[in-house]
């Protein structure tokens, strides 16, 4: 690291942020909970990589991540401004969680309720995930909403939609890999 170069900036310290462009805005700012919910996320699912988990699933969830960072610093541009290139999200990107899903689905039991987060570790962290992808996908629909000129935030929005179904998936994939029980919420009537 540069010794020149120091994390801190002091530029924050009256509760502001700069976005990319930047303008200057409070950080408690809908774009800055957005995306901030985002770099959550994505410290969850370093969590989940860290586990004793397959090798492919942990590619797949390296290149979840730097997704990740790409919905953050679209979600980051202040759309005011002229801002120069910035990394994209691809329908592609969405195919790619779809067809993971789809082949985890193929050797699992169906299922006919919901399931009570537990069993591994492994299995509750992509719950954990799976919450915090819902928030910001939340978070990012209203931001879209109140703000309609974010950067590719319809795709983001997707991406979320999608990504939060994989880790459901993905909990149950690592139910049956660490042979733990799943167990089914029988609701009191």
């Amino acid at each position: 690291m540069n010794p020149e170069w120091k994390i801190y900036t002091k530029t924050g310290d009256k509760g502001e942020t700069s976005l990319i462009g930047g303008t200057r805005v409070p950080k408690y700012h809908q774009r800055i909970e957005a995306y901030g919910t985002l770099d959550e996320l994505n410290s969850f699912l370093g969590l989940i990589r860290d586990q004793e988990i397959d090798q492919p699933t942990r590619e797949l969830i390296i290149e979840i991540q730097d997704r990740i960072f790409t919905a953050e610093s679209l979600l980051a541009a202040d759309p005011g401004k002229e801002i120069q290139a910035l990394p994209a999200l691809f329908e592609s990107d969405i195919l790619l969680l779809e067809q993971a899903i789809d082949e985890m689905n193929t050797h699992l039991p169906a299922i006919s309720s919901f399931i009570l987060p537990g069993g591994h570790q492994a299995v509750s962290l992509c719950h954990v995930a799976r919450c915090v992808c819902r928030r910001a996908e939340r978070i990012t629909i209203s931001l879209v909403e109140n703000q309609p000129e974010t950067l590719m935030g319809d795709t983001v929005i997707k991406y979320l939609n999608r990504l939060s179904d994989y880790l459901f998936v993905l909990s149950r994939k690592f139910s049956k890999d660490f042979n733990s029980v799943e167990t089914p919420w029988k609701a009191r009537l």
